[in-house]
């Protein structure tokens, strides 16, 4: 047992908060005021601690062998330490390409998409709405100014897509994943525009519904329950959007999406796809465990791409990327941001979640949600996951001003646009 102390004690020294260990036969190891303490249940969590398997240490604490005391900045600044290296470093080999491909294949059916995404988004709207912004965005925000409220960098970040997009009254938009409307509404309201958005929750789309009739939007804006796989619009797109829906797509899927987005998006058109994106190069989901928890808790089905090889589906469907922007800090902050106000109204949280299912299940998806959100914050911080909004077109091979002939497109020459204050 000395041994083992010992041991725990040489761990606890280098983290960078005062942390206290309960073990399981309820011995305190670590300083009396600790800033951070773990008790532990069984043995085995206590070896997964060691091994520095942060994501098995998450499962521990949804399933209860594990309780954690003490601020989730501070919980992931010492999980962040615990680490025996970044997560993001993956086995590239073949075969293991391979075998997510089939994965992919498998996980991305449109039923099973459809299963997916309710599994996240319908558990409760008034959930959502504890932490969310007024609107519900529920991506990363744009602190355009660093004394923004969240509320006011939801609105901005809507605007920097509208923005990019050079949406014009009349013009036919596309929202693909909308969301709870956020979007939707922002560019019908601010830039006339004629908009269509689809998601796969069916609580969105009654919320969406509910918002097109208060604001009066209706023969404007309209919302359907639809994959995008299923729109077989013939019209066309002046302009579309799809924010924080890619990483729902799956890696086999990805020249299918942006195929049916080419095929929807008029010639000169504009898409603004705007998603997380893998801090490595290998693809895959985070190492640690740190995925598996995601998978099982949070998004089952999600995958994510480095932005080269988003890039590289997007050029083989046809579509030109005109600029690049990743986001990466936004989001670090958006996800703090949705992690304070999670955690001021924890109490209220579970009552909430206690009226949709029994308590234990309710209990399990609020301590899930606390480590996800500030879990994801602390893998923005590091650099271990990207946000890229990415703007591209399909050219037109129209005529345009200076005589420029083949394969262009009205984009402008320049990006003073996206930044110029009306």
């Amino acid at each position: 047992m000395e041994t083992l102390v010992r041991k725990i004690e040489s761990k606890l020294d280098g983290l960078p908060v005062p942390v206290a260990v309960q073990l399981p036969i309820g011995k305190r190891v670590g300083p009396p005021a600790a800033t951070v303490t773990l008790s532990f249940k069984d043995w085995s969590s206590l070896a997964t601690m060691a091994a520095g398997q942060i994501g098995r240490m998450a499962e521990d604490f949804v399933e209860s062998r594990l309780q954690l005391e003490g601020r989730m900045r501070d919980l992931m600044a010492v999980a962040a330490r615990l680490l025996p290296a970044t997560p993001v470093d993956h086995d590239g080999a073949w075969w293991t390409q391979v075998l997510r491909r089939a994965r992919s294949l498998a996980a991305h059916s449109p039923h099973k998409d459809a299963e997916q995404i309710q599994f996240h988004y319908d558990i409760s709207d008034d959930f959502y709405e504890l932490w969310l912004d007024p609107r519900r965005v529920y991506s990363c925000a744009y602190f355009r100014d660093a004394a923004m409220s969240l509320a006011q960098a939801q609105e901005a970040k809507l605007d920097h897509i509208c923005r990019k997009l050079m949406l014009k009254p009349g013009e036919r938009f596309l929202d693909i994943g909308a969301g709870w409307g956020g979007l939707l509404m922002w560019a019908a309201e601010n830039y006339g525009v004629n908009a269509t958005g689809i998601t796969l929750s069916k609580n969105q789309l009654a919320h969406a519904q509910r918002q097109i009739e208060d604001k009066g939007l209706q023969g404007r804006v309209r919302m359907e329950l639809c994959d995008y796989r299923e729109l077989g619009e013939t019209e066309g797109y002046d302009k579309i959007a799809s924010v924080g829906m890619f990483e729902h797509v799956g890696q086999v899927n990805m020249p299918a999406y942006f195929g049916t987005i080419q095929r929807l998006l008029k010639p000169g058109g504009l898409v603004m796809n705007h998603g997380i994106t893998a801090g490595s190069v290998h693809d895959g989901q985070l190492g640690a465990g740190m995925g598996d928890f995601i998978e099982k808790y949070i998004f089952p089905g999600g995958e994510l791409l480095h932005v080269s090889h988003v890039l590289k589906d997007m050029a083989t469907a046809g579509l030109e990327m005109v600029d690049t922007e990743n986001l990466r800090p936004h989001y670090a902050r958006t996800l703090w941001a949705w992690s304070d106000a999670l955690e001021a109204r924890l109490d209220e949280a579970q009552r909430v979640l206690r009226t949709t299912g029994n308590a234990a299940d309710a209990d399990k998806v609020l301590r899930a949600y606390r480590l996800y959100l500030a879990g994801s914050a602390m893998c923005f911080e590091q650099g271990w996951l990207g946000l890229h909004q990415i703007l591209a077109t399909r050219p037109d091979g129209q005529l345009q001003s200076g005589g420029l002939r083949g394969a262009q497109s009205g984009y402008p020459f320049n990006r003073e646009y996206m930044y110029r204050q009306s």
